[in-house]
């Protein structure tokens, strides 16, 4: 049963750690500064497709990376652009907002889950990679769309779910492997009428759409998946090959070398997870997961692969679940991941590859 203080709990957590980071990462710096700071990696690459389109800054070399980002975010930095004329704090404030309604959401489907929400809300703001819930990324946007859409499908409304969804379609890729968890949770819950299966289709639409757009663009059906190969040299390899790469890079001693060890440490956390939830027969969930672990071990390399864990809420859900009863288990993962929170947001801010 959800309490009238799941989303309030969950919403104080946010902001108080928001807060935080404000008080702790402003400190000795300019408001210039401080916004500046932010401006890095793929938050300046949202930006320029929000000013310029996905052409790019026509001042600037072309980049053909720019159609791996799906338009959900741009859109919503031009609305918030109407309103805050520095790009920068545009994106703080997108994420901001929508990091809000997304761990209200989590609060209350860990709550429907029998556990309590703000175990689930602080363990992912505590995450190691939580600071791109703060910066001008698309996680917060995401999972403002997709926690809701997941809350929606539990409780058996699938209209507000699929649309839901599909808002979360435009804004990552991401979206696809919901859609599909969906359909999935709709066969195995067993309680849902036929007649509400064709909304199922309608999470693929913004991705059909996209592609379409591209396709105009570029006569290019896939611009956005060969895009993430141009820019980011993601072309699928076999698993033990991604592995290989990953740890020759992890174990030099190059700059970048902290980075791949994250990668692998947050491998084993995902291949942890998904077996995790495949013990408690949660199918869909597995199936959310799953699909995502595969796609980012069969890279060249791993990328990211931390990172994305911030998107995958039956982890926190499942978290929060285990610590009911058990205060302990939350009070340790704070102590150790929290140091690793702080620490990878210092490396962010500071221009250092940290996701």
């Amino acid at each position: 049963m959800i309490t009238r203080s799941a989303g309030r709990d969950g919403l104080l957590i946010w902001f108080g750690w928001r807060v935080g980071l404000l008080v702790t990462t402003l400190l000795g710096v300019t408001l210039g500064e401080y916004l500046d700071r932010w401006n890095r990696w793929d938050a300046h690459l949202f930006v320029t497709i929000a000013r310029f389109g996905y052409d790019g800054d026509p001042a600037g070399p072309l980049d053909e990376g720019l159609p791996a980002f799906f338009p959900g975010l741009p859109a919503a930095l031009r609305l918030a652009h109407l309103v805050v004329p520095d790009w920068s704090a545009a994106g703080l404030i997108v994420s901001l907002v929508s990091g809000a309604v997304a761990m209200v959401a989590l609060a209350r489907l860990a709550e429907h889950e029998g556990a309590h929400g703000w175990m689930a809300v602080l363990g992912l703001v505590l995450f190691p990679l939580a600071v791109f819930l703060a910066a001008g990324y698309s996680e917060s946007l995401f999972l403002a769309f997709a926690i809701p859409a997941w809350l929606a499908a539990r409780q058996g409304r699938w209209p507000a779910a699929a649309m839901l969804a599909a808002g979360a379609s435009c804004v990552r890729i991401t979206g696809l492997f919901l859609a599909l968890a969906l359909i999935v949770e709709f066969a195995a819950g067993g309680r849902a009428r036929p007649s509400r299966a064709p909304w199922l289709a309608v999470p693929f639409l913004p991705l059909a759409g996209y592609s379409f757009y591209h396709y105009t663009r570029t006569g290019d059906w896939l611009a956005w998946k060969h895009a993430q190969e141009a820019g980011w040299g993601r072309e699928t390899v076999w698993p033990w090959e991604a592995w290989a790469v990953t740890w020759e890079n992890a174990m030099g001693a190059g700059d970048m070398a902290p980075a791949f060890r994250m990668e692998i440490a947050g491998a084993v956390v995902a291949v942890a997870g998904l077996i995790w939830l495949l013990a408690l027969r949660r199918w869909s969930e597995a199936v959310y997961t799953g699909l995502q672990a595969g796609a980012l071990m069969t890279s060249a390399f791993y990328l990211s692969l931390p990172r994305s864990l911030l998107l995958w809420f039956p982890l926190w859900v499942a978290l929060a679940r285990l610590a009911t009863g058990r205060p302990w288990v939350i009070v340790a993962y704070a102590l150790v991941s929290g140091p690793l929170m702080v620490l990878n947001t210092a490396r962010f801010l500071e221009g250092a590859w940290a996701g």
